[in-house]
């Protein structure tokens, strides 16, 4: 299994293995990317948003193995790794000052309640310009927290990611072996980041989001949860969109962020 490995795989690995059926080679998918009708259907799954979609479009990005439907969302694994890495390659690449060492604990965890308090500081002072960067703007925020987090965890460990038109939110998992020599086989912190565009009420959105992060944690085997809701509306102060709450159901507690 491709994601069995103890390290994991570049993209030209994952591509090179061949488990990706009518694959689009790596020197295409990006020139892919840019074409309006993959654009159509590809943004707003990796935003989550709901999108009525063209046929010949959704047909166009099946042909390529992109996509599958009913229910539509990306073909497979391989593609919901690649995908983003592809969008934010660059972003990943220039962003400085960001350590892995850390966001690690004595006991070679990972910090995360850490690690997600410096992405809010950093998408204060660079989300508005690396934003407009990207060709896929409508899953901006998205996909610069992904960078983020590929910065901190490359090397080390590997993030799962899950989209789907019209799930209005993004699934991550990171997995990290506690014991780097033992890899995957050995014990694995299991976290799950859910990822949130606020639309309408605050306190509506994070009811929802607590909800679905939790069974999603549930239903993963995650030992910690996170929810990250961002909001984009301009006239908010950066003031009133970082803060930090924690959020119980039941017995489960969960810290919240907002970006």
């Amino acid at each position: 299994m491709l994601f069995g490995l103890h390290r994991p795989l570049g993209v030209k690995e994952l591509l090179s293995h061949g488990a990706v059926p009518r694959a689009v080679h790596l020197d295409q998918l990006a020139d892919k990317l840019k074409e309006p009708r993959v654009h159509r259907v590809i943004a707003p799954m990796l935003a989550g948003e709901e999108r009525e979609q063209r046929d010949d479009d959704l047909e166009y990005c099946e042909d390529l193995g992109l996509i599958r439907r009913k229910p539509l969302q990306i073909s497979n694994r391989i593609y919901r790794e690649i995908l983003p890495r592809e969008l934010t390659s660059g972003t990943q690449d220039s962003i400085v000052n960001q350590q892995q060492s850390w966001y690690l604990t004595a006991t070679n965890r990972l910090d995360m309640v850490k690690l997600l308090q410096a992405f809010q500081h950093f998408f204060r002072d660079h989300s508005e310009s690396w934003i407009e960067r990207f060709d896929y703007k409508e899953a901006g925020p998205q996909l610069l927290l992904q960078a983020f987090l590929q910065r901190i965890i490359n090397g080390g460990g590997r993030i799962q990611r899950e989209y789907a038109l019209g799930r209005r939110r993004t699934d991550l998992i990171i997995e990290w072996p506690v014991d780097p020599e033992q890899g995957y086989w050995g014990e694995v912190q299991r976290i799950v980041i859910e990822l949130k565009i606020q639309y309408g009420a605050l306190e509506t959105v994070m009811s929802e989001g607590v909800e679905q992060t939790l069974d999603y944690a549930d239903k993963s085997g995650a030992d910690e949860c996170y929810l990250i809701i961002f909001n984009r509306d301009p006239e908010i102060s950066w003031q009133d969109k970082l803060w930090q709450v924690q959020r119980q159901q039941g017995v489960k507690w969960l810290e919240v962020f907002g970006a």
